[in-house]
């Protein structure tokens, strides 16, 4: 059991890093960490999280009401509450805005394909929570729908949120969300995705006990998001095709996860969206006008 010294001391090396990996700006960001039922320590406001001392941490009690410290509590200290309401097994939560992932909030895309079988089998899918004033009671509530089933989430036009059962792997977590966000970024930039199947997907679902992680919730197994009696999300959807007895993997185009269609030949990737738009590459455009031409002659 570390004392409270040692983990406000935690709490400063966890924001140095979040400041170094340019997962926050200016004084952006915050983290907490459970301290019993009934005690939290968090960081202050308006302080840049790469430049914080321990004597800075504040202590609240599970109503924000300040115990300890000189300074103000966290603006969104109503957000890691709801968390820990909502989550009686998490000890630690950190918020931030990683510049990848908080695109992809703001985007409205959720990280939930089945892309890096690490992700799939450490956090299972990063929904988006619906979009709330920072800092007010609708940032929770916004949240809340989602706790029960995932370890982290992406706030819409805001950032992320990461959840664990301490505070590095709460730390560990919102790293990984970044780094699924970058390399998914790079597969829609490429233009094309090689998914894990369905079945690869409920196979290292199976194997997460035999790694010793915790899931907070199972995965949708028909991509349909159940909810539970108090209207929080109850699985985890993970965009995963299904895929010929034995394939573990399916190529496949990220834009078809928004219902497009691919047509054409084997180099040619064309799409029709929901708005009748095609997208495609010079290198694709080329080759089909080069194939119209062809069959002008």
């Amino acid at each position: 059991m570390r004392t409270e010294e040692q983990i406000k001391a935690d709490i400063v090396e966890v924001g140095r890093r979040l400041w170094e990996r340019g997962y926050v700006a200016s004084n952006d960001g915050n983290i907490s960490v459970r301290l019993d039922d009934s005690r939290l320590i968090t960081t202050p406001k308006s302080v840049s999280k790469g430049f914080m001392t321990p004597d800075m941490m504040v202590v609240t009690d599970s109503n924000s009401k300040k115990l300890s410290g000189d300074r103000d509590p966290s603006s969104e200290l109503k957000m890691h509450l709801q968390v820990y309401r909502d989550r009686p097994d998490a000890r630690a939560v950190v918020h931030a805005h990683p510049p990848t992932a908080t695109g992809f909030a703001v985007a409205g895309i959720p990280l939930d394909r089945a892309v890096l079988a690490e992700v799939v089998t450490t956090l299972g899918s990063i929904p988006i929570a619906e979009y709330a004033t920072p800092s007010t009671d609708e940032l929770p509530i916004a949240c809340s729908k989602y706790l029960k089933a995932h370890d982290g989430l992406l706030l819409a036009n805001h950032g992320a949120l990461a959840i664990g059962p301490d505070l590095f792997t709460a730390y560990h977590r919102m790293e990984t969300i970044e780094h699924f966000a970058k390399i998914s970024l790079v597969t829609r930039q490429l233009g094309r995705e090689n998914l894990l199947s369905r079945q690869e997907v409920v196979r290292l679902q199976g194997l997460r006990g035999m790694y010793g992680i915790a899931s907070p919730a199972p995965v949708c197994t028909d991509d349909t998001i159940v909810m539970d009696a108090d209207g929080q999300v109850a699985c985890q959807v993970v965009q995963a095709p299904d895929a010929p007895a034995g394939a573990r993997l399916v190529a496949d185009l990220h834009q078809r996860s928004r219902g497009g269609a691919v047509m054409g030949g084997a180099d040619a990737r064309v799409l029709h969206d929901g708005d009748g738009e095609i997208r495609l590459t010079y290198r694709e455009l080329t080759a089909l006008i080069e194939d119209a031409v062809r069959n002008l002659k």
